[in-house]
């Protein structure tokens, strides 16, 4: 039987938890029934009229549904929920309260408890940006390995993934076409010229997502000589494989974020 909501975030939490997200007299923020099931769609690709049995447990409020969700769904997906809602909340220009320091820190701690809990690798990020068939199924086999807790079987095809996610920025963002042969690190390094040339970064983060052209460089040999990508004798093992992919998709979530801040003003 799963914890209870009560039973997952300490009380002091909760209260500020909820103060934060608005969850007086049933609401949750400023959300209407379609905004709320439009939002769980948006960023964690659930569709609430549906997959009921995360919602049901509590009532039919808002904040009820909430946290049946927080009681039922993987600690790493609340993780995100919780994140998604902060992101959400500081963008509405809702009225901050005089605590609102406070909240954060508090609000942010129950975050890192739901992130500690977790040992399931995010895959939410892998998502078909475009419309093609091959690309689907790439992120399909990508999750099912991982639902299967083999990080190290996909390591070859995270390095697809990037492939194409990268041709598909480099090309969005005016860089033209990459060739076949143009190795990974290569497409990063046009990408970010392409950023960094179209919209003024923080220095932070122009930093970060330079630094990360040598990660994936490095991508390159590991698919190739211990991936299943070839008849390799030495793999990658599984708590070395869970490491990268982390690392990997933490990169592209960052990307992911600048990316829409930098192009979709």
């Amino acid at each position: 039987m799963n914890p209870t909501y009560e039973q997952l975030i300490p009380r002091a939490e909760r209260d500020k938890l909820e103060q934060a997200l608005g969850m007086n007299d049933g609401y949750l923020l400023d959300f209407s029934d379609r905004t709320f099931s439009d939002f769980f769609y948006e960023t964690l690709s659930i569709d609430v009229q549906t997959q009921t049995s995360l919602f049901n447990g509590r009532g039919t409020s808002k904040a009820k549904r909430f946290r049946s969700f927080v009681e039922r769904a993987p600690a790493g997906t609340v993780a995100k929920l919780l994140r998604e809602l902060w992101e959400y909340r500081g963008a509405s220009g809702m009225r901050k309260p005089p605590n609102e320091k406070d909240l954060e820190t508090s609000f942010f701690l129950t975050v890192s408890r739901f992130e500690g809990a977790s040992h399931d690798i995010d895959t939410s990020v892998f998502e078909a940006f475009e419309a093609n068939e091959t690309l689907e199924e790439l992120v399909a086999s990508i999750r099912r390995d991982l639902d299967a807790k083999k990080p190290h079987a996909a390591l070859d095809r995270l390095h697809t993934y990037c492939m194409k996610r990268f041709a598909s920025l480099v090309s969005k963002h005016g860089g033209g076409d990459c060739g076949v042969d143009d190795p990974l690190h290569s497409r990063v390094g046009r990408y970010v010229k392409a950023l960094s040339s179209q919209r003024n970064l923080t220095q932070m983060s122009e930093r970060i997502i330079k630094s990360s052209i040598s990660i994936f460089e490095a991508m390159n040999e590991l698919r190739n000589n211990k991936s299943l990508a070839h008849d390799n004798p030495n793999l990658v093992d599984p708590d070395e494989a869970r490491f990268i992919f982390d690392s990997v998709t933490a990169i592209l979530r960052y990307i992911k974020s600048v990316d829409g801040r930098a192009f979709e003003e």
